[in-house]
């Protein structure tokens, strides 16, 4: 069986190593033994598992690219580096005409859609790359497009927890968010609770192996009398959940690129349907 080459850009960040981890140990894909980083990043190279990446700066990044995927045709970029890079990169992969997975949140998301439409790239661009997170997310985008107005007048609370190290607001839930307004909910994205703190977290229940890598989510609306309240959650702990949704988005992506199909931005919504 053909391998699919991937280059996983973001080690030695620890969203990065665990990806690659995973993949190594996975028949469908050829992992490339190096890594686009950060210019904050002095290390020249990093181990995962036995393999040994080198680490390329963002100097050598575009030629880096031109270079590897002439050595392995039909190379698709994992991105999980730091929502202050997602345009930035995703702009480098289209002039170097990668197909990527951009699997960091942040960034100006729709610009992303355009860039890839308009440079007649090809990538499949998600806020969540877990697979039931991101059905849960299309389930509730379906209630905002059947119910529109249904929870006028209504409250929303909003609260989301994850390691210290992450620097943004969880994009799933901003887009959670977007569901409830759209239904009525006068909710400001800027009032979502961000939870960085451990002793909170574990207060809250996030198990202590945990504290350095998890997702938990809890949105809680009220009824104008509040009279009656409804809870919604997601908790992640980990971050393997998130493998097996990448996974899919590199093999739908090369399925597309083997069909022809350039020009265009997919999201894990497609990738599950299968689309």
């Amino acid at each position: 069986m053909k391998k699919i080459p991937i280059l996983i850009a973001g080690m030695p960040g620890n969203m990065g190593r665990i990806i690659a981890g995973l993949a190594l140990d996975d028949n469908r894909f050829f992992v490339v033994g190096a890594s686009l980083t950060g210019p904050e990043i002095s290390e020249q190279t990093c181990k995962v598992k036995e393999k040994e990446f080198e680490l390329v700066s963002p100097k050598s990044h575009f030629e880096f690219l031109t270079r590897i995927k002439k050595e392995h045709p039909g190379l698709i970029v994992v991105d999980y580096t730091h929502p202050s890079a997602v345009n930035a990169n995703a702009s480098l992969y289209c002039r170097a005409g990668t197909p990527f997975v951009m699997g960091t949140t942040g960034g100006d998301r729709q610009a992303l859609v355009t860039l890839v439409e308009q440079s007649g790239g090809i990538a499949v661009i998600a806020p969540n790359m877990a697979k039931q997170i991101v059905a849960f997310t299309a389930m509730m985008e379906y209630a905002a497009s059947s119910f529109p107005g249904l929870f006028d007048g209504w409250t929303l609370d909003v609260q989301e927890s994850h390691q210290q190290g992450k620097a943004d607001t969880s994009g799933t839930a901003k887009a959670i968010v977007g569901c409830f307004t759209k239904m009525g909910v006068d909710f400001d994205i800027a009032d979502i609770r961000m939870l960085r703190d451990p002793v909170e977290q574990k207060a809250l229940g996030v198990p202590e192996q945990f504290l350095s890598g998890h997702g938990w989510h809890t949105y809680r609306i009220f009824s104008p009398d509040r009279t009656l309240s409804l809870t919604f959650g997601h908790n992640v702990n980990g971050r393997a959940v998130y493998y097996p949704g990448t996974a899919d988005a590199i093999v739908f992506l090369d399925k597309k690129i083997a069909k022809g199909v350039l020009g265009q931005a997919f999201s894990m919504v497609d990738v599950l349907k299968g689309a």
